[in-house]
């Protein structure tokens, strides 16, 4: 399939950007990727909305409701390599939902490494849902993530059904990042191909934000945990992404444990490629969401 015009203008936005050199430091800098932070959204659209914050626990949850009497709830784990975020495409992302779909919607804006930990922040996204369950029947609750918020949202749900505890109707993860130690053998060759992220300085964040340096701990690696169990799973993956390779092993992984799932694959497509903005493959990819959230 031929890509569009935009779907070039994104990857040379990308690299004038120097994003994939922010992302090939070790240490990462930090305070330099973190000048892209929108932690209150500035649009008219969230102004003549009803938006309104509160907290749980350590995080801002931003709720943005259409409809006084929406019922279904989308709970929006934000990326960024638990570093930084959220950034404008999220946003972006999440005005374009609001405005075609019934839902309310919780952007949580959850506490970032390396000021905080993987625990600390993996109870953050566990209350969370404790508190949305408190207001939302779980069938009506959707889940979704992109990138290090994949993880979340993937740890979350094996930690759910460990406890015996009500799961969302159904989970969407956008490029989630499922082995934060990077070990795939694999990922060496799609580094050379992926336009936007490098294997030395999203290690470099995921040491950050580990305790005792456990890379494989199921909280920020739930490739190692089990996905027997889970919820309706739609999954847009992206082949050049250093993230891919980990990604088609959970596939492997859900289909073996017979999970209800959709896949979207995205030829020669970057990270988190529905999120990003002009491009028409990603505008194609989040209608495809939408209509997702609004079956």
């Amino acid at each position: 399939m031929k890509q569009s015009l935009s779907f070039y203008l994104t990857l040379l936005v990308i690299k004038l950007k120097g994003i994939k050199n922010d992302f090939s430091k070790d240490p990462i800098d930090i305070n330099k990727i973190r000048k892209g932070d929108v932690h209150y959204p500035k649009n008219n659209f969230f102004r003549e909305n009803h938006v309104s914050n509160f907290k749980v626990l350590d995080s801002l949850i931003t709720e943005i409701k259409q409809e006084e009497s929406s019922t279904n709830l989308l709970i929006f784990i934000h990326g960024g390599a638990f570093i930084l975020g959220p950034s404008q495409h999220h946003w972006d992302t999440v005005k374009e939902i609001a405005k075609l779909t019934n839902y309310t919607i919780w952007m949580c804006d959850y506490p970032k490494a390396p000021e905080h930990k993987i625990s600390e922040i993996s109870n953050n996204i566990d209350a969370i849902y404790a508190k949305a369950l408190q207001d939302y029947d779980s069938h009506k609750i959707s889940l979704m993530g992109d990138s290090a918020g994949g993880t979340l949202v993937t740890a979350l749900i094996q930690r759910l059904i460990t406890e015996n505890r009500d799961l969302p109707r159904k989970i969407i993860l956008v490029s989630p990042v499922m082995d934060a130690s990077m070990s795939n053998p694999e990922i060496v060759r799609v580094d050379t191909l992926d336009p936007m992220l490098s294997k030395k300085g999203v290690l470099s964040a995921k040491k950050m934000c580990v305790e005792k340096t456990d890379l494989k701990n199921r909280m920020i690696s739930p490739l190692y945990g089990s996905f027997v169990g889970f919820p309706k799973t739609i999954l847009f993956l992206a082949e050049n992404d250093i993230t891919y390779p980990d990604q088609k092993l959970v596939v492997d992984k859900l289909i073996a444990a017979k999970v209800d799932i959709q896949l979207v694959k995205g030829k020669n497509m970057p990270h988190i490629w529905p999120l990003l903005p002009i491009m028409k493959e990603a505008k194609v990819a989040l209608r495809e969401i939408i209509a997702i959230l609004n079956k």
